[in-house]
């Protein structure tokens, strides 16, 4: 009996790619059961695939993220009922003992402005020589930071306005220090020949000369910037450094004020209403955990108030640095209008305080970070002296109006440092951007509540605001 032969098994011959399959396959690749479907490929959430495009993903984030937050609002409204109400932000801060002294706060910065004015002037004419006119001006750099710091703590005015009128003051001490180092640095960058008083040609307030009845655009020089027209533009503009002559736009774009200028209105309005309706009770049910030092109830209430307080910190920064400082310098015609950057990238601590306020990173980088490095000091210890400087402005706007001096915000500016240069070593890309993320959703929380718990205390703000005080626990 004989028996059919088997058929000889034989391993099939692998192939990269269709095209380097040989001629003589070519017919039976052709039939439909030799046609190649496979490949070569990475999965999609492989680094190696190339892949990118994660917009799905990122609107179902964002609908989870809303839903989620609808949900504790509507939470929140059902417990406590509707707390916003924008006539006691008014109300707060019209009707209140000390508006006199803050007026006059706000008005006697001029006095600051005008001295380093007359200083610079007198040094112009030679009243005062280099050495007397810098001690004059930093006894009065001094002074104004001193003084409305000294007034605030006598009278123990409204917090609020104090953190504004304190903000105004900073800016003014930064503004009048790159008023009087850029002179400086004319001066020492001109001959003594050239430095003697003159007629100043006639200056427009856009920087353009007149001459024979005709407007012609032209650079002003030192000293002919030596007046107040341009001292009060540049306390004025949307910037902390000064020059000579700033970039300036040919018209105001008035469908984009009107635009800004909306948008300043609702924000303020949001962010006030959010702070009411979600942030403080939530900061009033946390005295008890925080008395008694519940350290499960603690970090529950640190993890309900991070989104709502980092929803509040995303308004503000829209609102601050693109709506409001647009609105200035439309207004002003400034150019520059470079007031952030990606900063939402950053994938390290020390990218992010460089891309999110610009005006102050200008600043820090001029007349701190470029003149330590010339005078021999390492990268390191520049960064350490700019962190301390942001540290302590930190530190004043938040310790003086509410009176506790505890040194929160200045040790956790500080915190910033080590964290950079793990974060430079080990941790960034991705993992890096989502560390600065977490330390800006849990940093803020955790500062509120760390000042705010005897303030509350203490005050009682939680009744000014309608807040429901038998109440014993938050959304």
């Amino acid at each position: 009996m004989s028996t059919s032969p088997k058929p000889r098994l034989r391993r099939t011959q692998s192939f990269n790619k269709v095209q380097d399959i040989g001629n003589d396959n070519k017919k039976e690749v052709s039939l439909p059961h030799g046609k190649t479907i496979h490949r070569h490929a990475d999965s999609l959430f492989s680094t190696s695939s190339g892949f990118n495009n994660y917009r799905g993903l990122l609107n179902l984030c964002i609908i989870l993220l809303a839903l989620s937050n609808a949900r504790l609002f509507l939470e929140n409204i059902i417990k406590y009922g509707i707390l916003i109400d924008p006539v006691r932000w008014i109300q707060m801060f019209l009707n209140q003992p000390y508006s006199e002294a803050n007026v006059a706060l706000i008005i006697g910065s001029n006095v600051f402005i005008l001295i380093m004015y007359g200083t610079e002037k007198a040094i112009l004419k030679g009243w005062l020589s280099e050495r007397l006119a810098l001690i004059g001006q930093s006894l009065t750099l001094m002074l104004s930071i001193i003084v409305p710091a000294g007034v605030i703590l006598t009278l123990e005015a409204n917090p609020l306005i104090s953190t504004v009128i304190l903000g105004m003051y900073s800016c003014v001490f930064l503004k009048l220090v790159s008023y009087a180092s850029v002179n400086l640095w004319c001066r020492q960058a001109t001959s003594p020949k050239r430095l003697r008083v003159r007629r100043s040609k006639s200056i427009s307030y856009d920087g353009s000369s007149i001459a024979n009845g005709k407007e012609e655009t032209m650079l002003v020089n030192y000293p002919d910037n030596l007046n107040l027209n341009d001292l009060y533009y540049f306390m004025c503009a949307p910037t902390l450094c000064y020059e000579l002559n700033f970039p300036r736009s040919l018209r105001i774009r008035k469908r984009f004020l009107i635009k800004r200028f909306v948008e300043m209105l609702f924000l303020i309005q949001l962010i006030g209403a959010c702070i009411q309706q979600w942030v403080l009770p939530l900061v009033h049910n946390s005295l008890k955990p925080l008395s008694d030092m519940d350290a499960a109830r603690v970090i529950e209430r640190l993890l309900k108030l991070a989104i709502p307080n980092h929803f509040i910190w995303l308004m503000f920064f829209y609102w601050f640095f693109h709506s409001t400082l647009n609105v200035i310098a439309e207004v002003l015609k400034f150019g520059d209008r470079e007031f952030y950057k990606d900063w939402w990238n950053s994938d390290t601590v020390n990218s992010f305080w460089s891309n999110w306020n610009i005006p102050v990173h200008r600043w820090a980088t001029r007349h701190l970070y470029k003149p330590l490095l010339r005078r021999g000091f390492s990268k390191l210890q520049a960064s350490v002296a700019v962190f301390m400087l942001s540290a302590f402005f930190h530190e004043y706007l938040v310790s003086v109006p509410l009176h506790m001096f505890k040194l929160w915000a200045f040790m956790g500016m500080l915190g910033q440092v080590p964290l950079a240069i793990v974060q430079v070593k080990y941790i960034h890309g991705k993992y890096g951007n989502m560390v600065v993320w977490l330390s800006l959703i849990l940093g803020q929380p955790i500062a509120i509540l760390a000042y705010y718990h005897d303030f509350y205390i203490n005050s009682q703000a939680y009744v000014a605001f309608n807040i429901p005080a038998n109440q014993t626990d938050g959304i």
